[in-house]
C-alpha cells in the first residue's frame, strides 16, 4: 500500500501535478479519487483539511482517511473569516462564545494527546488568543483564568455547543463596536503617518531650495 498525505480544501479538491505524478503510473482513476475525497471532506467546506490516501497499486483499490483540520482552521470556519489577525495585540478578528469553543474542542479532542476534555478546551482557547480572537467578549487569556476558576465548568462538563440567540446577538454587537474602534485607530494612524510624510517632504523641499539659492548666490 502506498500512503499519500494531502492537504485539500474541504469539498473542493482539484487535480494537482504532485498527486497526478504519484497516481498516474499506478493507473488509478484520478476523477474517482477526487470525487470521493470531495464527498468525504464536504462538511469542512472552505477549510484546509489533511487527508491520508492509501492506494494498492496492484488491485487499484484505495481508501481515504480524513483527519481533523488544524484548530486554527476550525476557529476561522466557526467565525466565517478567511484570515487571522496579523497583529493580534492590536487587531481582533472575531468573538466566540464558550459554546463555540467547546464545539471546536469536540472536533479536535480525539486527535490531540490530551486525555481530559478541559485540556482540549484550553488548547483551543490558546489558539484563539494567537489568532486575535475574543471569547465571551474578553481576551482569551482572561478566559483561561476563568476556566481555572471553574467559571465554565457546567458548559464544559456537559459539552454544550448550542449558543442562545440573544447571547449570540450580544457577542456580535460587542464585536461590531470593537471593529469600529479598531477602524478609528487605523484611520488615525494612517493620517498621522501621512502628516509625517508630508512634513518630511516639505522639509526636504526647503533644503533643496536653500541649496539652489546658495548656488545662485555663488554665481
Amino acid at each position: 500500500m502506498t500512503l499519500i498525505k494531502l492537504l485539500v480544501e474541504g469539498g473542493n479538491m482539484s487535480p494537482g501535478p504532485a498527486v497526478a505524478q504519484t497516481l498516474g503510473p499506478m493507473g488509478i482513476n484520478m476523477g474517482q479519487i477526487i470525487s470521493d475525497i470531495n464527498s468525504a471532506t464536504g462538511e469542512f467546506k472552505g477549510v484546509t483539511v489533511p487527508v491520508h490516501l492509501e492506494v494498492d497499486s496492484k488491485t487499484k483499490e484505495f481508501s481515504i482517511k480524513v483527519l481533523s483540520p488544524p484548530t486554527s482552521e476550525l476557529i476561522k470556519k466557526e467565525l466565517g473569516i478567511e484570515k487571522a489577525s496579523g497583529e493580534r495585540l492590536k487587531q481582533r478578528v472575531g468573538n466566540l462564545a464558550i459554546e463555540q469553543v467547546i464545539s471546536i474542542s469536540k472536533a479536535k479532542h480525539d486527535s490531540l494527546l490530551s486525555n481530559e476534555f478541559i485540556s482540549t478546551v484550553r488548547s483551543v482557547v490558546g489558539t484563539s488568543q494567537a489568532l486575535g480572537v475574543l471569547i465571551e467578549s474578553k481576551e482569551a487569556s482572561e478566559v483561561q483564568k476563568e476556566i481555572s476558576e471553574g467559571r465554565y465548568s457546567e458548559e464544559i462538563s456537559s459539552k454544550k455547543t448550542d449558543v442562545d440567540a440573544e447571547k449570540k446577538k450580544e457577542l456580535e454587537e460587542y464585536f461590531k463596536n470593537v471593529e469600529s474602534e479598531q477602524e478609528a485607530v487605523r484611520k488615525a494612524e494612517e493620517e498621522e503617518k501621512a502628516a509625517e510624510e508630508e512634513k518630511k517632504a516639505a522639509e526636504s523641499t526647503e533644503v533643496e531650495q536653500g541649496e539652489v539659492k546658495e548656488e545662485e548666490e555663488k554665481e
